[in-house]
């Protein structure tokens, strides 16, 4: 496992800032500025006994620090910001090569596991997942990737490991990390393939092996968005049955369902076939666009 190096504070706070959305970074500035600076420049009151110059030397110390933050913390988050939006780009070009394959290096054999994560996140992000990239403690470590698709959330684990197989050790130590974070499912994605064991032990338990040859496939699709499928057609002047989307956790089909409990009770979506091993859902109005 590689050893992260030493980093300031500041450091850590732009790396955070640009691993969120370049506007949530910017509102973050913004915000920062509109509380640190009234602080700043607020008049502290002349003390008239010895309890209040304490709280007189605790407010000082506030008005320091806000008179400093007020310049740095929107910076840090500017900063950001101008990441997130260069991380996307980078993301992009990524993709774009290895479906093209016009560089030798760009492979998915041939990039480093950094990039390996970033690939793998932006074609999540091109299946409908909103994506938060954590960051593995390098190529052999923990959570690199946290989904969100409607109220669910789904883990990533990335493994480029091209000459040995991903062992059932791995997937049963994602499996209780996945547990203890409450997660409806996950993902662990290599490069190569896994073993029996593996395989073996992700069965029934929401896991999807996503192995060298199912990741070239999803990287040569288009978006899901592009795909979506014209549903509704007109028979009689009546609506006949939508035709089914393809789920974007597992790809298999999905079934029209009725939720039965919580803030969508009685609404209508699209669930896997597969559930409950998988729990992939779509809401219906993503495909009744066209009607």
């Amino acid at each position: 496992m590689a050893r992260r190096r030493r980093t300031s504070l500041i450091e850590d706070l732009i790396e955070i800032a640009s691993r969120l959305p370049w506007w949530v970074s910017l509102l973050i500035a913004l915000g920062s500025w509109l509380i640190l600076h009234p602080i700043a420049n607020s008049q502290p009151e002349v003390p008239k006994d010895l309890h209040q110059m304490g709280q007189s030397v605790a407010g000082q110390l506030i008005r320091t620090f806000a008179f400093f933050g007020q310049f740095v913390l929107p910076a840090v988050f500017v900063i950001g910001a101008i990441g997130s939006v260069l991380a996307r780009a980078e993301r992009k070009k990524l993709h774009a090569n290895v479906v093209s394959a016009r560089e030798a290096g760009q492979t998915i054999e041939g990039i480093s596991w950094r990039e390996f994560e970033l690939l793998v996140g932006e074609t999540f992000r091109r299946k409908g997942f909103s994506v938060v990239e954590k960051g593995g403690n390098g190529p052999d470590g923990g959570v690199d990737l946290v989904l969100h698709l409607g109220a669910d959330k789904y883990l990533v684990q990335c493994k480029q490991w091209k000459a040995i197989k991903v062992g059932v050790t791995v997937i049963r130590e994602f499996f209780g990390v996945m547990t203890a974070e409450g997660a409806a499912g996950g993902f662990v994605v290599t490069s190569g393939n896994y073993t029996k064991d593996a395989k073996a032990f992700a069965q029934g338990r929401n896991i999807q092996l996503v192995d060298g040859t199912l990741l070239r496939r999803w990287i040569a699709q288009r978006s899901d968005s592009s795909q979506v499928v014209s549903a509704y057609p007109l028979m009689g002047g009546s609506s006949a049955q939508p035709v089914a989307p393809s789920c974007p956790i597992c790809n298999s089909a999905m079934i029209l369902r009725t939720a039965k409990q919580g803030v969508n009770l009685g609404k209508k979506f699209w669930g896997c076939a597969k559930y409950p091993s998988c729990r992939g859902i779509r809401r219906l109005e993503e495909f009744s666009a066209g009607v």
